[in-house]
């Protein structure tokens, strides 16, 4: 096999995964003078980072299992359009994983994750402004607010608990009612009547190209790009080597794997067991729906996101358990555009439209894995779930400074590979 070598005597860092959080984590290397191989088996952004809904919510300190959970489990497990969906054949597979989901809603955790990731989430929107700033394409991101939306009160009242957390956060709500959603956004349908505005959230236009707008940075400022798939990390008396690939192998001081859904494959073979589970998003994207929208608006009841971009009209959600190689269900997606005509009826939706489907590497806590691991050289920065869009830059930055031994004003103890006992 052909290998790699350093270059200037510098550190070799190699980063498994060119998604957003793979990319930041290498810009952030590169700015502070590594010499950082990036490494993914597609271009960069091709995963998640292509398709996921675009919203930058750094109040979003709630995490996915709440108090009652266990209430709605029947429910997710019977009805087919349910947001989150578990199909019954999957059950035994991902039953590890939910039991340390049901845990993780316990009042008390939740009070904890939440301010947990609450030190994460506090400077994403500046940090993310910081960065397509010196890049030269801050147009990606706009703070133009969020607008969630519920049919009635009833509705509400059943997100009180996650938004008492955001609002406890610091998040900024308005609460609105039909008319003054409508001064917002005109073209939402009449099955909703009640709205919270969180006015400082933001958007991402176009989640793809800002990947690959901070990849090509990162390689005009000397980072290396290859396209490789990563299938073993080699170790000699517990410090990392080697990141070996099919095609050639690639020596490295240290390993970061930002590798997402795929990264405890990697893991595996060192004796790591992390309770990392994919979460299979859609997405249905319409070019041309005829109707403007000026910002992220979030159907509540349905957990569905939708959000001007570039390309047209994205809406994405849905929570599907089905593992990395199961197909993609074509029904979740026309859940999508269902979801799409009842908040904006005026849409035009053509008859032809596709979906995406991507994994969201989701942990049962809603907190990433993020930091050292017990092997000296290896780092880990995966499992952002629902937020790595979000959580991407300023994790990226973290992980820089705590590769090139930097302060950092973050405890990562409460992102440890080995909260979950797993090692």
């Amino acid at each position: 096999m052909q290998n790699q070598t350093n270059k200037n005597g510098r550190d070799a860092v190699v980063v498994i995964g060119a998604g957003i959080a793979g990319v930041c984590t290498a810009w952030h290397l590169m700015r502070r003078g590594a010499n950082v191989l990036l490494i993914d088996r597609d271009e960069p952004g091709l995963g998640c980072s292509y398709g996921n809904a675009g919203a930058v919510s750094f109040g979003s300190v709630a995490p996915l299992a709440m108090p009652g959970v266990m209430r709605d489990a029947l429910r997710m497990l019977l009805d087919p359009a349910a947001p989150l969906r578990i199909p019954l054949r999957y059950l035994p597979k991902a039953a590890p994983w939910l039991r340390r989901f049901v845990r993780a809603a316990r009042p008390d955790e939740v009070q904890r994750i939440a301010r947990t990731l609450a030190t994460l989430l506090a400077n994403s929107m500046e940090k993310h402004v910081e960065m397509l700033r010196e890049i030269g394409a801050s147009e990606i991101v706009r703070q133009t607010g969020q607008l969630y939306l519920y049919p009635d009160e009833k509705w509400l009242r059943k997100d009180a608990l996650s938004w008492t957390l955001r609002r406890d956060h610091g998040l900024r709500v308005e609460r609105l009612g039909r008319g003054e959603i409508l001064a917002l956004e005109p073209e939402v349908g009449p099955d909703y009547t009640v709205g919270l505005f969180t006015p400082d959230q933001g958007m991402s236009i176009n989640p793809y190209r800002q990947v690959t707008a901070i990849a090509s940075d990162f390689a005009r400022r000397g980072g290396r790009i290859v396209r490789d798939r990563a299938v073993a990390i080699e170790v000699d008396a517990d410090q990392v080597q080697t990141v070996r690939g099919e095609n050639a192998s690639y020596p490295a001081d240290h390993v970061v794997i930002c590798a997402g859904a795929w990264s405890t494959q990697l893991l595996a073979g060192l004796g790591y067991a992390v309770p990392l589970e994919s979460q299979r998003g859609y997405h249905v994207t319409i070019a041309s729906p005829g109707i403007g929208v000026t910002r992220t608006v979030v159907a509540a009841d349905r957990k569905v996101f939708l959000t001007p971009m570039e390309s047209g009209l994205r809406v994405a959600g849905t929570v599907e358990f089905g593992g990395l190689d199961r197909a993609p269900n074509r029904k979740r997606a026309e859940f999508l555009v269902h979801d799409l005509s009842r908040v904006f009826p005026r849409a035009k939706i053509p008859a032809n439209w596709s979906f995406w489907m991507g994994h969201r590497p989701c942990l049962p806590d809603s907190l990433p894995v993020m930091g050292p691991s017990r092997h000296r050289g290896l780092w880990l920065n995966f499992g952002h779930g629902h937020l790595g869009l979000t959580m991407s830059a300023t994790s990226g930055d973290i992980l820089a400074r705590a590769i090139c031994g930097e302060p950092s004003n973050i405890d990562l103890a409460p992102f440890s590979f080995d909260r979950f006992g797993a090692h």
